[in-house]
């Protein structure tokens, strides 16, 4: 593989990487609203399916991106630990 290659690979990876962190963000924007809602209006039955919904969609992306790219939380299991691994947030990390 030549270096054009290899960087291609890796913009790949990390759109990747950036487009299932924003659907995460996005599924855990929605499942904190919908729970906020439901401290209003707790029989709403279409609002306890997306809440469930959305629950489980989220923690399977969460479960993805944490087997991909490392721990989100401390909370995560793993084999290794992972946390020293990348750039801290002060040496250029975005994580």
């Amino acid at each position: 593989m030549n270096e054009e290659e290899t960087r291609n690979t890796q913009n790949s990876n990390d759109q990747m990487k950036d487009e299932l962190m924003q659907q995460i963000k996005a599924l855990n924007f929605s499942v904190i609203e919908i729970g906020l809602y439901l401290n209003t209006h707790p029989n709403d039955v279409r609002a306890l399916y997306l809440h469930r919904r959305y629950t489980n969609e989220l923690k399977n992306l969460r479960d993805k991106y944490q087997r991909l790219y490392g721990p989100l939380t401390i909370y995560f299991p793993c084999n290794r630990w992972r946390w020293i691994e990348g750039p801290w947030p002060w040496e250029g990390g975005n994580d």
